[in-house]
């Protein structure tokens, strides 16, 4: 069963997928990709994984919403999900729920974000999700469902319809799904949610409004400050949201860019110090025009200098993928924020 757009309950247990995905284009569910079909036993397998979680869920933002945990299941269950994986969907709908997420607006914007989530402690090894080599990318359930979870939950319960509420310019492949895991095993610092203040034993989901990764290549560099100074200049784009709304980025560093610049005595603070000021533009790079519109705004230079983050602890670090000397920018929308969330199951 699914909870429809009137709220009521339709009987789904005898209808084919063909049939399901044919009546879900038609209302306006799909994401344009085959859907499983949400039976009232699918469902129920899911939402036994969250029964101790009696948090209420909501209002969702735009439509205001007060989901079930049905509702919710259901589009985890057309997502792909398996039962395992919900815990982790729910606490990620609860990160971009936090007033700092600003989910308003990062779903109606003409900027093509999407949620981004990142998973550490032992949920990564609970769900299988991928860490480590093409965590980005395809060949991995969990990443691909616990994702594409989420974006339905904001497509069906948020009502981020394409053309009407989102209405992204070009909007990305990240709409589809953007999930991964945190590699903690070969990260040469601590895990993120540790630095945030999480027990290493937890299992936290860190969501964030952000664009696709953009590829960092650095084979020439065999030095931390090498590698970091490739960095930063990826991260010094002029045409970027951050150079002007400053707020949060990430950073996902390959465990071979990691290790080098650790070796080298450089610390997550020590990163973020060096990458604030090295990725500075330089107004010169802005055009005229947008330099008075942001003036407009009240948003000014700082020297001659616009920062793609406010501050060095804007930039968050994490470690990820596999083996290769490349690395990974995901810069923001602006106005939103890095939010870290526990899962619970119990």
């Amino acid at each position: 069963m699914i909870e429809s757009l009137d709220t009521e309950f339709i009987d789904m247990s005898d209808m084919s997928i063909e049939a399901f995905n044919n009546m879900a284009e038609s209302a306006g569910w799909s994401d344009g990709m085959p859907l499983y079909v949400p039976t009232e036993e699918a469902v129920g397998r899911l939402v036994e994984t969250v029964r101790g979680d009696n948090e209420p869920v909501g209002p969702v933002p735009p439509r205001q919403l007060m989901p079930t945990m049905q509702s919710l299941a259901a589009n985890a269950v057309m997502a792909g999900c398996k039962p395992e994986y919900f815990p982790a969907v729910v606490a990620a709908l609860r990160a971009c729920l936090v007033p700092e997420y600003n989910l308003h607006g990062t779903l109606a914007t003409t900027h093509p974000c999407t949620n981004m989530i990142m998973l550490s402690g032992p949920v990564r090894h609970e769900t299988d999700v991928n860490c480590g080599p093409n965590c980005f990318g395809q060949g991995r359930r969990a990443n691909a469902a616990i994702g594409r979870a989420l974006q339905l939950i904001m497509l069906n319960v948020a009502g981020a319809q394409p053309a009407e509420m989102d209405r992204a310019t070009q909007g990305s492949p990240g709409k589809y799904t953007f999930c991964f895991g945190e590699n903690e095993e070969e990260s040469p610092w601590e895990p993120y949610h540790v630095r945030k203040g999480f027990d290493a034993t937890d299992s936290v989901v860190t969501t964030l409004a952000a664009e696709p990764p953009h590829n960092i290549n650095d084979h020439g560099s065999n030095t931390g400050k090498g590698i970091l100074k490739t960095i930063a200049g990826t991260m010094a784009q002029a045409g970027s949201n951050n150079v002007y709304l400053n707020g949060p980025m990430f950073v996902v560093f390959g465990p071979e860019h990691a290790q080098t610049v650790a070796r080298d005595g450089f610390t997550v603070e020590t990163v973020q110090e060096f990458l604030q000021e090295h990725s500075k533009v330089h107004v010169s790079r802005i055009s005229a025009e947008n330099l008075e519109s942001w003036n407009g705004q009240d948003r000014h230079a700082v020297g001659e200098h616009y920062y793609p983050a406010g501050s060095p602890s804007d930039i968050q670090i994490a470690v990820a993928g596999g083996a290769g000397k490349h690395s990974a920018f995901i810069p923001a929308f602006g106005n939103t924020a890095a939010s870290s969330m526990s899962i619970n199951k119990t």
